[in-house]
Parts: C-alpha cells; sequence; structure tokens
C-alpha cells in the first residue's frame, strides 16, 4: 500500500511540474507572429483521474485504465477574464470529445475543467464529434459549431465509408450546452464557421461544400451562406467567397478557422490550405481579408502561407500538419493564435492586430505562375537598392 501512494505521490508532482511549466516565447520570430516555445496541451495534460483508477484494490498495478492519444484542434475564447480552449481530445479508442482547458495567461498553465464536455445528441446519433469553432454572437449565445461525424449506411460493407455534417450547440456558461438540429445542406459539411454577428438580419455560416467525406470535389473552396432560422439552419443557398486554385497552397481544399476578427481595417480571416505531396496531404494557414460592409468580399490576401510545420511540429498522427480553429483578440491589440501541430498537440503563437493586418495588405499576393513571382521578387529588390 505504502508503495502504491508513493508511486501516486509521483505521477501527481511529474502531472502537476508539466501542467505548471513556464512557456516563453522563441527569440526569433518573421515579423509576423511570434511562436511559444513549448506545446501548450498534449495528451499529458488531461487529468488524472480521467486516465487512472486511483483505487490499490482494481488497479495494484496503477495502469492508465483510459488512455488519451491527442489533444488537438481547439476552438478559443477570452471569457469572464479566462482564457478558455474547447479541447478536442481524442482518447486511444479513437474517439473524440470536447473538454474546457483553461489558463490565467493564454499561454501556459492550462488546466482541465473537471470533466468533459456532456453534448446532447442530435436526433440521429453521431459516431464522433471534434474541431469545434466558438462564436459569441450578438444574439446572446455562445455558439459552438463542429463536425458530426457518421458511418455512411449507404455503403454498408465499407467501414471507412462516413458522412459530415455541422453540428450546433450552445451555451452560456460552458457547462450547460443546448444542441440544435445539424445544419442542413445539399453537400457534406466539415468545416464550418458561425459569424459573430447578424448580415441582412440573417445568421451567416462560412462554409466547405464537399461531395464526400474526404474529397472536395465539386467543392470550390470556403462558401458562405445565410439562414433565418438558426434553430432549423438549412443552406438554401450558397457562394463561394475564397476559391481554390491549381499549384498553390489550397490546390486540394481550403477551409475556414476561427470566426474573423473585426478590425478597423476589414474582417481579418485565418483559414488553412492544403495540397498534395509525396508524403501525403500538408496542412498549412493563411490569412485574408473581407471589406466591414460586405463580408463576402476579399480585399486582401497575401500570396502563400502563414504558418507551417516547423521542428518537431512536422511530427505526429497526421505528420505536416497545422490547424487552427481558435484565435483570440486580446486587451492591447494582442492576438494569440491557437494551433494543433500533426493532429497531435496544441500550440500557441502570438500576434497583434496591426501586424496582422499591416501583413495582410501590403503582402504581395500569388501570382499564380513563375513568373509572376519572379517579377514580384525583383520589385521588391528594385525598392530595397533605391534606398541607396
Amino acid at each position: 500500500m505504502q508503495d502504491f501512494k508513493e508511486r501516486v505521490k509521483a505521477l501527481r508532482t511529474r502531472h502537476e511540474e508539466l501542467i505548471a511549466r513556464p512557456n516563453r516565447p522563441e527569440e526569433w520570430d518573421n515579423g509576423i507572429f511570434t511562436r511559444y516555445e513549448n506545446p501548450i496541451l498534449t495528451a499529458e495534460h488531461t487529468p488524472l483521474e480521467w486516465r487512472y483508477d486511483f483505487n490499490p484494490d482494481t488497479n495494484p498495478f496503477l495502469m492508465q485504465r483510459i488512455m488519451m492519444n491527442a489533444t488537438l484542434n481547439s476552438g478559443a475564447m477570452k471569457w469572464n477574464g479566462r482564457y478558455l480552449l474547447v479541447v478536442r481530445v481524442e482518447g486511444a479508442d479513437r474517439k473524440s470529445f470536447f473538454a474546457v482547458a483553461e489558463s490565467p495567461n493564454g499561454v501556459d498553465n492550462f488546466r482541465f475543467w473537471p470533466e468533459p464536455i456532456t453534448l446532447p445528441e442530435d436526433t440521429i446519433p453521431a459516431t464522433n464529434v471534434y474541431d469545434m469553432r466558438l462564436t459569441a454572437h450578438e444574439d446572446g449565445w455562445i455558439y459552438g459549431v463542429f463536425c458530426a461525424e457518421r458511418h455512411d449506411d449507404s455503403q454498408p460493407a465499407n467501414l471507412s465509408a462516413a458522412t459530415a455534417t455541422a453540428g450546433i450547440a450552445r451555451t452560456k456558461n460552458f457547462v450547460d450546452w443546448q444542441r440544435l438540429p445539424d445544419l442542413k445542406s445539399r453537400s457534406q459539411q466539415r468545416n464550418v464557421v458561425l459569424h459573430p454577428e447578424f448580415v441582412g438580419g440573417k445568421y451567416a455560416f462560412y462554409t466547405r461544400p464537399q461531395d464526400g467525406f474526404i474529397d472536395t470535389g465539386s467543392g470550390g473552396g470556403i462558401g458562405w451562406a445565410t439562414v433565418s432560422d438558426i434553430e432549423h439552419a438549412e443552406i438554401t443557398d450558397e457562394q463561394i467567397i475564397n476559391p481554390r486554385h491549381y499549384h498553390t497552397i489550397m490546390e486540394v481544399k481550403n477551409g475556414e478557422g476561427p470566426h474573423p476578427i473585426k478590425t478597423p481595417q476589414g474582417w481579418l480571416h485565418l483559414a488553412h490550405g492544403v495540397r498534395a505531396c509525396a508524403s501525403g496531404l500538408r496542412y498549412v494557414l493563411y490569412l485574408y481579408m473581407t471589406a466591414l460592409d460586405d463580408p463576402t468580399r476579399v480585399i486582401a490576401q497575401p500570396g502563400g502561407y502563414f504558418m507551417v510545420p516547423k521542428g518537431e511540429e512536422y511530427v505526429g498522427d497526421v505528420m505536416n500538419v497545422v490547424f487552427s480553429n481558435g484565435w483570440i483578440a486580446d486587451t492591447d491589440d494582442r492576438v494569440l493564435i491557437y494551433y494543433a501541430s500533426s493532429d497531435t498537440r496544441m500550440h500557441v503563437a502570438e500576434s497583434s492586430i496591426a501586424r496582422l493586418t499591416d501583413y495582410c495588405l501590403n503582402t504581395p499576393e500569388d501570382g499564380l505562375t513563375t513568373a509572376a513571382s519572379v517579377e514580384t521578387i525583383k520589385k521588391l529588390i528594385a525598392r530595397n537598392r533605391a534606398l541607396g
């Protein structure tokens, strides 16, 4: 018994040291954002009570009875002065669930709330849910829009066939959640984001229409749709506002990350782009801006990626991936960008409204050909030469 207690004590000490580890900004950055040195959440950060049976009679070897595999793709919000992430936690059984992690400063000391979120089911229960985007809407509710995955029963013999819809839930306290019917759409939808304001008196969604669960098919990029009733949301008309392009970072697919940030210059968007490469699919992040008076009209889009995996971020369950569905526009112009690397762990980077808007408005767009890229570089060289 004494040995068991000592092992439990050592386990708790190690866990506390991990959670309380200070996180420092990296010394060098690209002028656009600054990464922090350590991941902010890993599978090892999840509460010990979720993983261990601490009864020596039923778990004499102090085994993990329930193992956690990853913490990733987290929605983010500053709420009542606290920095909250609604984390996608994936168990060893491949099932994902949502849990709230809280930090006093947004960059370290993230602690999970005692229990995962109990999310009510839709009429047809989902097999798996993940990647919640949070929106504090002007109607007074905090909405979580996420992917609800189910087996595609039209292909009973194919155990990999799946369907994706946008699940919708809302809350006032992050504990009690009201489930609304899934968003109805002619297409499958895996990356749907609720705009924070009414547009023409309607709720507005950023969408990513897909022909299949994996393949975008005829889906042309990031879409836009409005609905009159959020409690019975159905897309009847959808337009593409940020299209895919051949031989770019978004050749295969692209999707909105968190909901855009409103700035004096326009709506600031963080999105992901996907292209194929020899090692599989490469997920990167990029920025674009739309007009304040018309969120569907793109006014700026820097060429290429904004963020890619760096160092150990490249390695994980799904290699060569950075993905974000959460950021926080904090006080004093600060922006905290929460991103996952390789579907395994969560990180944070810091920037500002001023830096991100300057990057968007003053970085050249992608000319879509080698010749155009060379001309863009030569123009910059000429301007620098003119400085003497």
